[in-house]
């Protein structure tokens, strides 16, 4: 598939916990793959031994330098340039098996989510829009209780242990200073509707506008 104008970015960040991937996932079930292209920097985490390590000897995975960010700009540029980009599942539950292997189709609307999207220039400019997903941080804990124990089979009390040491210093650090400059801030303490609705007209408008530009 080709395409006569540039395709139109997202980013889309926020805590752990926030509520991104509901997020994602209910926009994903509003458009076609041959629309929008969804890319999540999850899939470009670094293999474990190349992480680093806490003072207890815990492997902190909340840190920019555990994630290609490099590649994962390179492959936000390739399918701008309307290039497919095939990536293999990163499996957080079983780090060291293979993953199937994912293929990201070029779309008029290409959308990356990811903890340190903002963080890192060589993706941030890439952006045409950038939305910043918020939540209280006692919301954050509990879902991310329910996430970690329940799905992945992590111990209660190392969940916390990640969230006092590893994961809130990480987003003071490395998302919430960058709030500030997202265009769209997404309060997902209850509910996202009107948010998701905003964001979903403003996509079809500019898939309207392409497919004029095309058809002219």
């Amino acid at each position: 598939m080709s395409f006569e104008s540039k395709p139109y970015l997202i980013g889309i960040t926020g805590g752990s916990a926030s509520g991104k991937t509901h997020f994602l996932k209910s926009l994903r079930s509003l458009f076609s793959e041959q629309e929008v292209c969804i890319i999540s920097q999850d899939n470009y985490y670094k293999h474990a031994h190349d992480h680093q390590r806490d003072e207890n000897g815990h492997i902190n995975f909340d840190l920019p330098e555990c994630v290609d960010l490099h590649e994962f700009a390179l492959d936000i540029a390739r399918l701008g340039r309307g290039e497919v980009v095939t990536r293999e599942e990163y499996l957080f539950q079983h780090v060291n098996q293979k993953g199937r292997m994912l293929t990201f189709n070029p779309a008029p609307v290409i959308i990356c989510e990811g903890l340190f999207i903002f963080y890192e220039p060589e993706i941030f400019d890439q952006f045409h829009l950038k939305i910043f997903i918020n939540a209280d941080e006692e919301i954050a804990l509990k879902r991310r209780l329910v996430r970690d124990v329940a799905e992945r089979n992590i111990e209660e009390d190392f969940v916390l242990y990640q969230w006092k040491h590893h994961v809130m210093p990480s987003y003071r650090q490395f998302l919430l200073p960058f709030m500030a400059q997202a265009d769209l801030i997404v309060n997902n303490n209850v509910h996202f509707g009107h948010s998701l609705g905003v964001l979903s007209d403003h996509i079809r408008k500019h898939l309207e506008k392409t497919s004029s530009v095309q058809l002219a």
